[in-house]
């Protein structure tokens, strides 16, 4: 049998696990509680990777009175209570749903992040930091265990019938070692040019970092914002599910980008 949980208790365990406090001066996002309810027990958490209608709908109808997302709705400057995102809101408060979001802490948390899942699906070994956004490293890199092939690689992150975006053999045939930044890291490639790895995978690949990594010889996978997202929201919800026997579910909402 589930239990409940107050929205405090699990506002401060989250506060606590993704170490929330610390990414505030580099994360432009609002990571934490984005909305309260009213002070009613947590009896189900819905886990997805948008903040969006689709995903509040859903999380009424499975009956979840929390959702837990990677991209929430607030981004820094403040949005004025109107069209899509009074709707939004509105939904929220008047299904009594809890929104807790969390970004960079969830990209970069060394056990439970999106790319601690990534550097273990493909096998990375002892993965150290990579990938310098705003003085913080989120991102993974390290020796395979077992060489990879591009497409041997690009299996072994896929989520679900997601196809990756762009598969890009720009170097050698069988890679030795990697680094991972999820989502749209297109810029971290130039440093996995300079810091010599075979292999960069991340969610988008800009037109900009085409060519130097075609010329730098560096094979790229662009395995979808999305998908390489999913892991770190699903990781959590296991937390979730073990430290407060409480009811959780995914909603897996692909965008195929």
């Amino acid at each position: 049998m589930t239990s409940a949980a107050n929205m405090a208790s699990l506002e401060g365990f989250l506060n606590s696990l993704l170490d929330i406090e610390s990414f505030q001066s580099v994360d432009s996002s609002m990571n934490g509680l984005q909305v309260d309810n009213d002070g009613s027990e947590i009896r189900k958490i819905v886990f997805a990777v948008d903040a969006c209608m689709e995903s509040f709908c859903r999380c009424a109808a499975a009956g979840g009175n929390m959702l837990f997302v990677h991209h929430g709705l607030f981004w820094g400057a403040p949005l004025a209570l109107k069209g899509p995102h009074r709707q939004r809101l509105m939904f929220l408060l008047d299904h009594n749903i809890a929104l807790y979001a969390v970004h960079l802490p969830l990209d970069q948390h060394h056990r439970l992040g999106n790319n601690a899942a990534l550097a273990e699906l493909l096998g990375i070994e002892d993965p150290q930091p990579f990938g310098l956004y705003h003085g913080r490293k989120i991102g993974y890199k390290g020796k395979l265990k077992k060489p990879l092939t591009v497409a041997e690689a690009a299996r072994a992150i896929t989520h679900g019938n997601n196809s990756p975006l762009g598969v890009y053999p720009f170097g050698k045939e069988l890679n030795e070692s990697c680094a991972v930044v999820s989502g749209g890291a297109s810029h971290e490639a130039l440093q996995a040019i300079e810091e010599g790895v075979d292999l960069y995978v991340t969610g988008e690949i800009g037109h900009s970092s085409y060519y130097p990594a075609m010329e730098g010889r560096l094979n790229l996978i662009a395995g979808g914002h999305y998908a390489t997202e999913v892991w770190g929201v699903r990781r959590v919800m296991a937390e979730c599910a073990a430290q407060f026997n409480i009811d959780t579910e995914f909603i897996d909402i692909p965008t195929g980008l």
